[in-house]
């Protein structure tokens, strides 16, 4: 993901203190975050399930794209220098190449979900209703349909969430 951060020059670049709240999970900034240097933890409620040290990597995009707020917080674990880029739509719409290589970062953390849920619904086959979820779960990831996210759209709230 380093390639963004070839986009990113002349954006607002900001030092951040070890310990700092990037992103606030349920928050909405309209921001895009990508790290330049340092280390970042992902947290979801309470748990901390993922660590970022990858120059290059975006924060945020989930909540621009589908307009929605934010689905985790992100804090500093080290001192840290990220680029933000305030309006991110409109960077987005302006830099094509970036949302491209957001995209394919999406889809790479989609086949590794995907991957993952139908490795345990083999797994599991046979073993009860219990993990019946799981196939539920793929089903419902392939069949989403391109139609129901619009950035910046009015559309409304999906009543499955």
């Amino acid at each position: 993901m380093r390639e963004i951060l070839e986009y990113c020059i002349g954006g607002i670049r900001q030092n951040v203190s070890a310990g700092s709240l990037v992103v606030q999970e349920g928050g909405r900034t309209g921001h895009l975050y990508v790290l330049i240097e340092g280390r970042l933890e992902v947290i979801k409620g309470d748990t901390v399930v993922a660590a970022i040290t990858e120059p290059g990597a975006v924060l945020g995009e989930m909540s621009v794209l589908l307009d929605q707020p934010h689905t985790a917080t992100v804090r500093t674990a080290a001192d840290s220098v990220i680029y933000e880029i305030n309006d991110a739509a409109s960077f987005l719409r302006q830099q094509p190449g970036v949302a491209l290589l957001i995209a394919r970062m999406l889809a790479q953390r989609l086949n590794a979900a995907n991957t993952y849920l139908a490795d345990i619904k083999r797994q599991y086959a046979g073993h009860g209703t219990h993990l019946a979820m799981v196939g539920d779960l793929l089903q419902s990831m392939i069949n989403q349909s391109p139609t129901q996210v619009s950035p910046g759209s009015d559309r409304k709230s999906d009543p499955r969430m």
